[in-house]
């Protein structure tokens, strides 16, 4: 007589993080009351939000999903304040799906059931799914498929000559609920953050703009001071009623150079559109640094860049002997309109 073991269920968590006002210390606490639940957490700091692997966890702690799920967001509230949204499942796509439908302070779990996941996924939007964003799902819909079912139901090679191979492979998967990409923990990946909170709610845009200017100023000497550099820049607003909005963009190249960075946080900036907006803080984050030695700077025959470079050298040096906010070069960021 032989007897068959049930595989482990698996279960995973995608968690958002929702609090009054963002900081790299915070979010490492908030890292902190996750990892007492399971050791297992993927960081993932560009939008606030982790990946958690449960399925040790819930035999250590002799719970279900769901009761894990309620014990971090209390511990959560408890310590810290913060809210969250948490979706689980048995793979990351549903897990992520799941976060994306769940507003602050609640919790969708997906159980690791055939007829739960697909419940869970047949009647969701095309564009819900992982991979799939709004031009390809107006690909899709052109065919007909505008469902997670449809794209579940549709034959591989039919899919596969609308979306090409790779792709179609991935959605056709996931929309069955078969994807195996672990969570792999680690350390999250360093940022560097400045910050300035007005002392009256801000409505000037030009103020708007001068402050984020000076914020990127002092990110770009302390990146150059620690011999870093940015692969994206993160720009958070916080508004008078104590809402926020949060924008992130990738760099063109990983970079500590002031002008790069602040042409990638004007932008930012002009897409707010704060004309006449309350604001009470302006914060500024670099992303994903990598160590200098890995930069790859395009050469061009641009000699204002070059003397960009070669002025930033020297204000590096002032800030070093006379300390920081004794110059600045305005000229990196020119004025919006």
């Amino acid at each position: 007589m032989t007897s068959s073991r049930n595989p482990r269920p698996r279960a995973i968590l995608r968690i958002h993080f929702h609090p009054a006002e963002r900081t790299e210390e915070l979010y490492g606490h908030l890292l902190a009351v996750v990892d007492g639940i399971s050791s297992r957490v993927e960081p993932l700091p560009a939008d606030w939000s982790a990946y958690v692997d449960l399925a040790g966890a819930l035999t250590y702690w002799g719970r279900d999903a769901e009761g894990l799920v309620a014990v971090l967001r209390l511990r959560l509230l408890a310590l810290h304040g913060v809210q969250c949204s948490v979706g689980a499942g048995p793979t990351r796509s549903i897990a992520a799906m799941a976060a994306d439908a769940t507003p602050p302070g609640a919790a969708t779990v997906v159980r690791d059931d055939p007829y739960e996941i697909a419940t869970f996924l047949r009647t969701k939007p095309a564009s819900a799914l992982p991979g799939i964003g709004p031009k390809t799902a107006k690909t899709l819909a052109r065919y007909g498929i505008t469902s997670v079912g449809d794209i579940a139901d549709t034959q591989l090679p039919t899919l596969q000559r609308v979306l090409g191979t790779t792709a179609a492979r991935l959605a056709h998967d996931r929309a069955r609920g078969i994807d195996e990409r672990p969570v792999i923990p680690g350390a999250a990946p360093r940022s560097m953050s400045a910050s300035r909170r007005f002392d009256r709610d801000e409505l000037d845009p030009d103020q708007h703009h001068r402050t984020v200017l000076g914020l990127v100023q002092d990110l770009g000497g302390r990146l150059r001071t620690s011999g870093e550099i940015a692969q994206a820049l993160t720009l958070t607003v916080t508004y008078a009623d104590g809402t926020q909005t949060t924008r992130s963009r990738s760099l063109a190249e990983p970079t500590a150079h002031t002008p790069a960075l602040a042409a990638a946080a004007r932008a930012l900036l002009t897409g707010f559109g704060l004309q006449r907006a309350r604001v009470r803080t302006l914060a500024v984050r670099a992303d994903r640094l990598l160590p200098a030695e890995d930069t790859v700077h395009q050469l061009t025959l641009d000699a204002q860049d070059d003397k960009l470079r070669r002025l930033e050298t020297a204000l590096d040096k002032a800030a070093t002997r006379y300390g920081t906010g004794v110059a600045g070069a305005a000229s990196t960021f020119p004025r919006g309109g």
